[in-house]
């Protein structure tokens, strides 16, 4: 067990805390415990948290919880997957997430959990001179086998939402408590009502959000955080490799597939897959790159779109540099250009594109030999991004508000037979293609959304389908947006998926 991080807490009194820190949270503790021994164990391999021995009380004057928390201020929002994995008899264990006023007895909360059957419960005390706990008894008829849990604070509104794997979030209820205090706790907990039965509790892809306010203006009050994640999309199992309390954007896979590629201030670095040390590329006088760039099909070749000073539409415009770094090669003369695709012949690159000072997006193909332009598409109105071409060659994806709201299309790379290929509520981005040709990745904004932006902060989801058509799946829940998939993030292998979320402090 050399890869788990154990915290044992001796029980001889009411409240044992443990200093140390588990995974992302700082605090450890069992409120009101018995005289058994609890354990906390932390993989840092996996990043994920496994809960045992935990007690609770029929007598509401007396809880008895595993509590790993944090003190958090105004807004945030709680996501992870939670699953009870050892319970020999039925204990009536519950796992999820609390926030609560403080760590005392009785103290003021709202829970979100599950129990051995995925069956989910919202609770309450809104104050401390309440004895019983109160919950909204109309969600247990829900259907069991729901596995990813969140809980929001907005103000002093609670939100719980809940998800079956692969589905996306539903709203289950929300409780409002006057007077919530600015800074509370909040974590996960694992409760049982059979102090004789050990039981365990594994959670994964935990992740706290701290929001934005709606007329945030990342321009005047600076970004964000981002956490650079890995995910295996067939069973949504993400890790963080890279965090910063800044911007970075948009992650490449390496020919390799040793190391990620990804755009931040203006440069591009490296960085391994399992994290470590960045590794600045070389990419001469480019030093405005956005995060449009991408790895040609042979893995020789590397396109950017660096801005250009005193250009039209901010300059942007597509070059290219070697895979291992030099001085970049102008494809694209006229601007703004923003590259999206390689061909598979590793001679031709697609890019979306204005020109003759049209306010409009139509996607363009270009030679990198003599940056000979063609025009693809010819919309006079809507939006327009992110076309990729298929491994073999035989279509360009990419999303449009062509029949209304942002979906994904295919068409040839001619830009003949235009083909719609999702129909759904939501607003569709940036088709990526797996390497073997079996898989669409994309981003899925909501509807409020305005369907020609794709801005950052926002309630995303990363989904997944066949390109043979067929129902898409939910693979990762995640705060983002604009800079989390703009570019091609497959792994050499087809298995995995690079990204990038978003989160304030």
């Amino acid at each position: 067990m050399k890869n788990f991080l154990i915290i044992i807490s001796l029980c001889s009194f009411n409240l044992a805390i443990s200093q140390n820190t588990i995974g992302i949270f700082k605090n450890n503790i069992n409120i009101k415990n018995s005289d058994k021994k609890s354990l906390t164990l932390y993989n840092e391999q996996s990043q994920k948290y496994i809960f045992t021995n935990s007690n609770y009380s029929k007598q509401y004057k007396k809880e008895k919880f595993r509590y790993l928390y944090n003190k958090i201020s105004n807004d945030f929002i709680l996501t992870a997957n939670f699953r009870i994995i050892e319970n020999n008899v039925k204990t009536n264990v519950k796992t999820g997430w609390m926030i609560r006023e403080s760590d005392e007895n009785r103290s003021v909360y709202v829970s979100a959990s599950l129990n051995e059957k995925g069956k989910i419960k919202f609770q309450w005390r809104k104050s401390k001179n309440e004895l019983k706990e109160n919950s909204k008894n109309k969600i247990q008829n829900l259907k069991e086998n729901f596995e990813i849990l969140q809980l929001e604070r907005k103000g002093n509104k609670i939100i719980f939402r809940a998800a079956y794997f692969g589905e996306p979030l539903q709203l289950i209820a929300s409780y409002t408590i006057e007077n919530l205090p600015t800074t509370i706790l909040a974590g996960m907990f694992i409760t049982s009502n059979n102090s004789n039965i050990d039981t365990k509790a594994e959670v994964w892809n935990v992740r706290i959000d701290k929001p934005v306010t709606d007329n945030y203006n990342p321009n005047k009050e600076g970004y964000l955080g981002c956490r650079l994640e890995i995910i295996n999309p067939f069973n949504g199992n993400r890790k963080v490799i890279f965090k910063k309390s800044d911007r970075f954007e948009a992650p490449n896979w390496m020919p390799d597939g040793k190391k990620l590629l990804f755009n931040m201030e203006g440069s591009l670095y490296k960085i391994p897959i399992e994290g470590g040390k960045l590794e600045k590329l070389n990419t001469g006088f480019a030093n405005q790159n956005n995060n449009d760039h991408g790895i040609s099909f042979n893995g020789k070749i590397l396109a950017i779109s660096h801005h250009r000073d005193g250009f039209p539409g901010g300059g942007s415009t597509v070059y290219t540099v070697p895979i291992e770094g030099g001085e970049p090669k102008l494809v694209t003369v006229d601007t703004p250009s923003y590259w999206h695709g390689w061909a598979p012949n590793n001679k031709d690159v697609v890019y979306v594109a204005q020109r003759n000072k049209e306010d409009i997006y139509n996607i363009y193909k270009a030679s990198i030999e003599d940056g000979k332009e063609t025009q693809l598409t010819n919309f006079k109105s809507g939006h327009v991004d992110g076309p990729e071409y298929s491994p073999d060659g035989k279509y360009i994806y990419y999303n449009s508000t062509e029949s209304g709201t942002m979906q994904l299309w295919r068409m040839n790379p001619n830009g003949s037979n235009r083909e719609q290929i999702t129909f759904d509520e939501w607003n569709n981005w940036f088709p990526h293609i797996s390497p073997d040709g079996k898989w669409i990745l994309y981003l899925s904004f909501p509807s409020d959304i305005p369907v020609n932006s794709h801005p950052s902060y926002k309630r995303v989801m990363l989904r997944i389908m066949s390109t043979k058509g067929g129902k898409s799946k939910v693979v990762a829940y995640l705060y983002g947006g604009q800079g989390t998939i703009n570019v091609p993030s497959w792994s050499p292998d087809s298995k995995y998926v690079a990204f990038v979320s978003n989160s304030g402090k």
